[in-house]
């Protein structure tokens, strides 16, 4: 049975276009697939650990081979416990709004607890980076207030390339998005039909993912 995890990046709940596409994704992948699992999870209300303190203590520690103290490893086990949370999925599912051109400080949170050496990637001095959860795949649910789809305007999208690259640096290369633009800057009418569209598209997927 297969496990699809799906990750909220946006504290705005029902008022918030992506998690509105990506629920649509959700309840069309139910049907098409009612056998696989589902777990939710919200990075603004997860208990995500701070890296500082015990828990940068005790990466440091584990890199160099040294010793780790009782403090150290409880500290560690809870980025453990969110890895393999995270790796326990096969599928995922990411509903992201622009923030500042960027994506949402907890969801940066988020993945500067997942990206870790000799969990989700590993390095070889020959062989450089690799990704270790190969074999999974991804749909991101993106929400941008303007619209970055012009040449001249794409270099102000550090959301969706940022967040393709560490799911391809940690072995997840097979992403399929989903773009939800303008959700403010064309007035309400332009963001209701963009949202419309874009939850058609999300069904459409979810039948085939």
């Amino acid at each position: 049975m297969a496990k699809l995890l799906y990750i909220q990046a946006s504290p705005r709940g029902g008022r918030s276009k992506s998690i509105r596409v990506a629920e649509a994704f959700l309840e069309a992948y139910r049907q098409a697939h009612g056998d696989n699992e589902v777990d939710s999870l919200n990075v603004f209300t997860a208990d995500l650990p701070t890296f500082d303190g015990a828990v940068l203590d005790a990466k440091y520690a584990i890199l160099h081979g040294q010793q780790a103290t009782e403090t150290q490893r409880r500290a560690w086990h809870r980025v453990e416990m969110i890895i393999d949370r995270f790796a326990a999925a096969g599928k995922y599912l990411f509903a992201v709004p622009m923030w500042n051109f960027g994506i949402p400080y907890r969801l940066k949170q988020y993945i500067d607890v997942l990206v870790q050496p000799g969990y989700t990637f590993s390095y070889d001095p020959q062989e450089g980076y690799h990704g270790l959860l190969t074999g999974r795949k991804a749909a991101l649910v993106y929400a941008r207030g303007g619209d970055y789809s012009p040449p001249e305007l794409a270099h102000l999208d550090m959301q969706k390339p940022y967040l393709e690259l560490i799911l391809g640096f940690i072995g997840i290369t097979d992403v399929r998005t989903i773009v939800v633009q303008p959700t403010l800057m064309g007035g309400p009418d332009v963001a209701g039909q963009r949202a419309d569209e874009a939850v058609e598209q999300a069904r459409e997927l979810a039948r085939q993912f």
